[in-house]
């Protein structure tokens, strides 16, 4: 099969030279023309014959400027296959000759070329312009690569949506595959219901809510791509979505806001005010009575109504309690120092006992009243009433502190 290679042309200018004058015969009488006309003629012939050549000259140039730029380094390619044997896949290039894939290119290629037929029109990377043999040199890896990432630009400029599983995970997000690249999705592209919620910022906390991902399909979109460093970045954030920033310029603290439960965990309660916005509700701020498990109260889903307290940083922090009447206000007029009350034992800290007079209102007895945890817990039980004297009283600071009498409440007459 003849294969077209890559060859240079050369013009040829054929030698003009003058032809002889001769004398003409016009009816019976010989006229010759006047030998000072010769030399006029001989030019003019080689100025028409420099005119022809140029014209020739004129043609090949649009002849090659009509056939385009010949391939160069880097450059992608497109021809039809016309010749595929053991050793290599033959190109036609036309009209800039003949391309092959060979070598350690055809063997990186080999899954791709088992599916190439005589015929097909494919695209290749140009590594060589002119090796020895006359070919221009092709991958078929690198031009698939190269075509990836084409891709992944016009992915980011159409801002497409795609659905990709999670491979891995690390501590700062999420490893995605797509097309043979590895790509990274950090964990501050994740969605609100996928964002790893971790009050003291663990890394390896945050690591076991990534891992929790891993083999699920989620809905990403390319955000950058740079071929040079092979890097792909992507992000399950809406493309379309406004800037945190300038929405949260929208509220102020003291706002009252309905917002959607979007996520519980141990140490609050996420709640969406926007879209592209949430904010969240700490655990000390749901309820003036003691929580102990969110969970418990919330469900994802839940509307409920908040309080803007904080803005810091590009966060909001909410208030539920905020909302309810502060039964500090109502202690102030009913309680004081040295007064003897009843309180109930509702939980146990590293510093007593918290014992609660009423809804909202609770006061801490010291553990260096009884000598040691273990005395604390033998003399005050959990959900038992006894009478505390009241230490210290600051309703402003919601602070309160008791000193155990040595008596149960049912026993005391």
């Amino acid at each position: 099969m003849p294969l077209f290679k890559l060859r240079s042309k050369k013009i040829a200018h054929e030698e003009i030279s003058a032809p002889d004058i001769t004398p003409e015969k016009v009816g019976e009488t010989d006229v010759a023309p006047p030998q000072k006309e010769a030399p006029l003629k001989v030019r003019d012939t080689k100025e028409a014959d420099e005119k022809e050549a140029a014209k020739k000259m004129s043609t090949m140039g649009v002849l090659l400027e009509r056939a385009g730029t010949p391939p160069g380094l880097g450059d992608l390619v497109e021809g039809v296959v016309i010749n595929i044997d053991k050793s290599g896949v033959y190109i036609d290039l036309s009209p800039f000759g003949t391309g092959i894939i060979y070598g350690r290119e055809y063997i990186n290629a080999r899954d791709i070329i088992k599916k190439i037929n005589l015929g097909d029109t494919i695209a290749a990377k140009v590594v060589d312009i002119d090796n020895v043999e006359g070919y221009v040199e092709l991958s078929l890896k690198e031009a698939r690569q190269a075509l990836i990432w084409s891709d992944a630009e016009a992915a980011i400029r159409e801002k497409r949506v795609l659905e990709l599983s999670v491979r891995e995970a690390n501590k700062g997000g999420l490893i995605i595959e797509w097309q043979g690249i590895i790509g990274f999705l950090p964990a501050s592209q994740l969605k609100t219901e996928h964002y790893p919620r971790v009050a003291d910022g663990d890394k390896d906390k945050i690591l076991e809510e990534l891992k929790k991902l891993v083999g699920q399909k989620i809905a990403v979109s390319i955000i950058s791509a740079i071929p040079k460093e092979g890097k792909l970045i992507f992000s399950e954030k809406n493309p379309e979505q406004k800037d945190k920033g300038k929405i949260i310029e929208k509220y102020t603290v003291g706002d009252t806001l309905e917002g959607e439960v979007t996520g519980i965990v141990d140490f609050g309660v996420f709640v969406k005010i926007e879209e592209g916005l949430e904010g969240l509700v700490h655990i000390s701020e749901i309820d003036w009575a003691l929580v102990e498990d969110p969970k418990a109260l919330f469900k994802v889903r839940d509307k409920v109504m908040v309080k803007v307290i904080e803005i810091k940083d590009g966060k909001i922090s909410l208030s539920i309690k905020a909302l309810k009447e502060n039964p500090w206000i109502e202690a102030t007029k009913k309680y004081k120092k040295d007064d003897i009350v009843s309180g109930v034992v509702i939980k146990y800290n590293k510093h007593g006992a918290l014992a609660s007079i009423e809804e909202g209102v609770a006061g801490l007895v010291h553990i260096s009243e009884f000598g040691g945890e273990d005395k604390l817990r033998e003399k005050l039980e959990l959900g038992k009433t006894y009478k505390f004297k009241i230490t210290l009283f600051d309703p402003k600071e919601q602070k309160m502190a008791l000193s155990f009498t040595g008596a149960e409440k049912n026993l005391v007459v």
